[in-house]
């Protein structure tokens, strides 16, 4: 090869290079270029996304996609609240529309909630922020919240209620009722929920409704042990110095327990109970068995004297006493003929309920004998009411009403009209003025004077022999007259 051919080969090559060091450098300014574009690019978004919500962004249910926070904020101050609430679908409440109360003193969560949202990348992700204004209007949280729980509760009244569970005593015998679902809803577990949505436009309630107390439940457990506990019960209950078991297995029908396990008796043969002892015990207008002063045993009606229990008050004491689980109890309520309708002699209990301390009148006899403690005290003859004119002392079981000294009897006597007279000593024993006195105007003593001269019901004691009397008598003492 000649020396030309070699330098024209040589040309050649070298432009070849030439060429492809341009190209590369070519692309290497044309990569420069993309990557400085493409950086420019993530650049961009990224500031876009930082400034700016995502697409399916809101707050309070106000659409801020692609806003800035500044221009959220404004969005925000003009936005309203619908405040419609939603049961499920049923709207239940439709009230005026009201301003949310943004303020520029509120940007500062806004930007937070810009903040928790971003991503690198766009995203069309929607979420939901609830915000709450620093100066929020009160109308949501207070005045609609009531509006709320009212037009539950109303709804509620006309709504089927659900039926609990529960153990009750039927008959004597312990039965579980059956629990069933009612239609009311359950306001506090709503208003709860209500509480969650203070902010957006249109509240939407998930349906709650109240549940049943289930057969299976703890309560019903509890209830059914309280019942079993109360059929093992025994009241002790005391009538004088007599002792009644009374067993709630037999006196006790039908009761019940209350949600704070309180026992309500609503069926009993406890006023039966007690119309029996009454019937066995008190001496309220019965006759009483009396051993006279000769020995001679008599029937004497209670008259002033005696005492009955009140069976229906003693009922619902003892219903209590159940209730409550006492074990014992005395006898209360205790009534009778006594001048404030005390029942007089009840705490006595020998010698047939007159016990050992009393005053026995004999109307045939004209005499009364005064007993303390079971041993003759005094004996004197008296003069009782007038028979003829029908002025008889009454025959009955009195007591000693009160005792006065140096007083003025007043009444009316058959054939002489309005009378007064002055004694030195006064015990009467009758709710109608008879009663023990001396009488310093009587002459006539005799043991007929009665008959017919007798007094206006009283018995008339010789004055020598009244102090005496007087002073062997006391107050709630009984009076034997036959």
């Amino acid at each position: 090869m000649n020396n030309k051919a070699i330098e024209s080969a040589g040309e050649v090559d070298k432009r070849r290079r030439v060429k492809s060091t341009k190209r590369f450098k070519n692309w290497k300014l044309f990569s420069t270029g993309i990557i400085i574009i493409i950086a420019l690019l993530i650049g961009g978004i990224s500031y876009y996304q930082a400034t700016r919500f995502n697409s399916q962004i809101t707050i309070n249910d106000t659409n801020i996609g692609g806003l800035t926070a500044e221009q959220a904020i404004k969005k925000l101050k003009t936005a309203e609240l619908q405040n419609r609430v939603y049961i499920g679908q049923q709207l239940i409440l439709d009230e005026k529309d009201t301003k949310m109360g943004f303020t520029d003193k509120d940007l500062h969560e806004v930007k937070k909630s810009q903040k928790s949202q971003w991503t690198f990348f766009p995203s069309s992700k929607g979420k939901n922020y609830l915000l709450i204004p620093e100066k929020a209007d009160q109308y949501r949280s207070k005045t609609m919240k009531k509006l709320v729980k009212e037009k539950l509760l109303s709804m509620n009244k006309h709504l089927q209620a659900p039926q609990d569970a529960e153990a009750k005593l039927e008959q004597g015998k312990i039965v579980i009722t059956k629990s069933m679902n009612g239609e009311q809803y359950d306001v506090t577990s709503l208003l709860q929920d209500y509480d969650k949505q203070d902010f957006k436009s249109n509240i939407h309630l998930k349906p709650v409704y109240i549940q049943p107390v289930k057969e299976n439940s703890s309560i019903v457990k509890n209830e059914e042990k309280k019942l079993s506990e109360l059929l093992q019960q025994t009241i002790e209950y005391k009538v004088q110095d007599q002792v009644y078991s009374l067993d709630a297995s037999e006196l006790i029908k039908n009761a019940s327990v209350s949600k704070d396990m309180k026992i309500t008796i609503t069926e009993s043969d406890i006023k039966n109970k007690m119309d029996e002892i009454n019937r066995s015990q008190s001496t309220l207008n019965k006759d009483f068995a009396f051993k006279t002063h000769s020995g001679s045993v008599i029937t004497v009606k209670g008259k002033g004297y005696g005492w009955a229990i009140d069976a229906d008050k003693e009922t619902t004491r003892i219903q209590e006493a159940f209730e409550k689980g006492e074990k014992s109890i005395p006898a209360s309520n205790i009534y009778g003929n006594g001048w404030s309708n005390e029942g007089i002699g009840y705490e006595t209990t020998t010698n047939n309920g007159i016990g050992d301390t009393y005053a026995e009148v004999s109307i045939a006899e004209q005499r009364i004998w005064i007993y303390k403690d079971g041993k003759l005290a005094l004996t004197t003859h008296v003069v009782t009411g007038k028979h003829s004119t029908g002025e008889d002392t009454t025959p009955g079981v009195w007591y000693i009403l009160y005792k006065r000294q140096q007083y003025t009897l007043k009444g009316t006597a058959v054939g002489k009209g309005d009378y007064a007279v002055k004694v030195n000593y006064w015990a009467p024993f009758t709710n109608s003025g008879q009663g023990f006195h001396d009488a310093s105007w009587r002459t006539n003593w005799s043991s007929t004077a009665y008959l017919t001269a007798g007094s206006g019901g009283c018995v008339n004691t010789p004055p020598s022999l009244m102090k005496s009397v007087y002073d062997n008598l006391s107050t709630y003492d009984p009076v034997v007259i036959y």
